[in-house]
């Protein structure tokens, strides 16, 4: 009795040949993990966007919008503010000059009036060019929010944050003072300066300028 033979029933049965891989499959190695996907890598998160597989901004959030008209707001206060504290500059130099001028003596009243005035006129100018100063940041910052990135978003928070504390002291001093008029001003100061302060920070305002820029 012979096991070789194939026709034998008694014989071990034949070895099936292994299956042919499915048509248009790429054969998988023994000892391999299978691929997820065929034919197309997995992608990575963006570098440097926080969260990576968020939904870029398209468009500027709306409390940033908000911000940066304030921003302009108080630009144009700032300039209207530098420009009147100039015009009183140039009225104590005026007022200095003719004093100067009836002044006969050092002793003489026209003679400290003069010296006061040169005083105010230079105090009153260095408050001018600082409230110009201040109106051309704003508007720096302003422009910048549609290309600009963390140094003018971290630059926003630190400006808006002074505004603020500003505000809240005037507030202050206004409610000591009883007067409704001299509360109003503060309390829209620190109401804007408090928007500026937080647009960049929430989560919109932290993706915006986060987002990369090609």
């Amino acid at each position: 009795m012979s096991y070789g033979d194939p026709n034998n029933p008694y014989g071990p049965p034949p070895q099936q040949p292994p299956a042919a891989p499915g048509y248009g499959y790429p054969q998988q190695a023994p000892g391999v993990p299978p691929q997820q996907g065929y034919g197309y890598p997995q992608q990575p998160a963006y570098p440097g966007y926080p969260g990576g597989n968020q939904m870029v901004p398209q468009s500027m959030p709306g409390l940033l919008v908000t911000a940066r008209v304030f921003l302009f707001i108080i630009s144009a206060v700032q300039i209207l503010a530098g420009l009147a504290w100039l015009y009183v500059a140039a009225i104590a130099n005026d007022v200095s000059d003719a004093a100067d001028d009836l002044s006969s003596s050092s002793d003489d009243p026209f003679s400290a009036i003069g010296e006061g005035g040169d005083i105010a006129a230079g105090v009153l100018v260095l408050i001018a060019l600082i409230a110009l100063g201040l109106a051309a940041l704003s508007i720096t910052l302003g422009v910048k929010f549609s290309k600009g990135g963390q140094g003018i978003r971290i630059t926003t928070v630190v400006y808006g944050a002074l505004g603020t504390i500003v505000g809240i002291i005037g507030l202050f001093v206004g409610l000591d003072s009883g007067l409704a008029t001299a509360v109003i001003f503060p309390l829209l100061w620190v109401v804007f300066g408090g928007i500026i302060t937080a647009a960049p920070v929430v989560a919109s305002g932290t993706a915006w300028f986060n987002r990369p820029r090609y």
